[in-house]
């Protein structure tokens, strides 16, 4: 019965600490080798990544430098507009 309570409570010590997963270095699309790294799990906060201010990489040491509060500054494409050699008005 000991031994039973043991592995339970090892098993569900081992998923609550598993905050993060371990990714393989590749190779990309343009030739570039990206290193392996580690990063943490998935979820809908962004004040547990590592890159995020008040946090440090246990890997690396690195501080995170990235404000989790600041919108990002996206700006939609402009839209063209003209007439083409056909004479037919187009936009891209």
């Amino acid at each position: 019965m000991k031994k039973i309570v043991f592995i339970a409570l090892a098993l569900l010590s081992a998923s609550t600490f598993a905050q993060d997963h371990y990714r393989n270095g590749y190779v990309n699309k343009n030739g570039t080798y990206v290193a392996p790294s580690h990063a943490t799990n998935p979820n809908n906060t962004k004040t547990d990544n590592y890159s995020s201010q008040g946090n440090v990489n246990p890997y690396t040491g690195h501080v995170g430098t990235v404000d989790p509060y600041r919108q990002p500054s996206y700006q939609a494409p402009q839209q063209r507009c003209g007439t083409n050699r056909n004479g037919q008005y187009v936009c891209n």
